[in-house]
């Protein structure tokens, strides 16, 4: 598929075929290609938990899902993918990376991060593979897991603690599903959020001098 068009196809999907599932070399490519992701320092500081099989599966709803809040409907079309993969960010793979020769920092304090590179990067992984499931002519959805659910998820698969969940991907072939009322709101066009040379500047700006 042309890049191009994978771009714009790509949306979040919550509703799958659940008799449908994820070819294995599928699932395979989903994570080469995440790993190709680019990291601060060729850290590669994440971690992927793939999860396929029907018991691992409720095992995640169960310890991810908020108990209430009326996302019935929602998490009745998430619940039927045959594919869940939670990337992990790794903070220390960071610091201990940016502590050696190379990077001239004697230690490993956060005070130098001017952001939380862990994050971004693990976000980059995690965009590759939602642009991968549409060329592969899936669906897929990021989303989060509820901070006072994380407790419940890291005993339920083992998580060490130096690894933080970002958010998890479904993934599977997509069924028909409701289109996120945020939709409505539109995209923003480029000249709204574009700002060349100086922010603020606009061509109308330019063309009054």
């Amino acid at each position: 598929m042309d890049f191009g068009e994978v771009v714009r196809r790509r949306r979040m999907v919550r509703n799958y075929d659940p008799d449908r599932p994820v070819p294995p070399e599928v699932v395979e490519r989903l994570l080469d290609h995440a790993i190709r992701a680019p990291s601060a320092g060729f850290s590669q500081g994440w971690g992927f938990l793939v999860l396929e099989s029907a018991e691992d599966r409720e095992r995640f709803w169960t310890a991810a899902t908020p108990g209430s809040g009326g996302r019935d409907r929602w998490l009745s079309g998430m619940r039927r993918a045959p594919l869940i993969i939670v990337p992990h960010a790794n903070r220390s793979a960071y610091l201990d990376r940016y502590a050696e020769p190379d990077k001239g920092w004697a230690d490993r304090a956060t005070e130098r991060w001017p952001v939380p590179y862990w994050y971004i990067d693990t976000g980059f992984a995690a965009l590759l593979m939602l642009l991968t499931a549409v060329d592969e002519g899936l669906g897929a959805c990021f989303f989060g897991i509820p901070p006072h659910r994380l407790d419940d998820f890291r005993s339920a698969f083992g998580v060490p603690a130096e690894y933080e969940p970002v958010g998890a991907i479904t993934v599977g072939y997509r069924a028909p599903d409701h289109r996120s009322p945020s939709l409505r709101r539109g995209r923003r066009p480029v000249e709204e959020v574009v700002h060349r040379g100086r922010w603020g500047l606009t061509d109308s700006a330019e063309s009054s001098g």
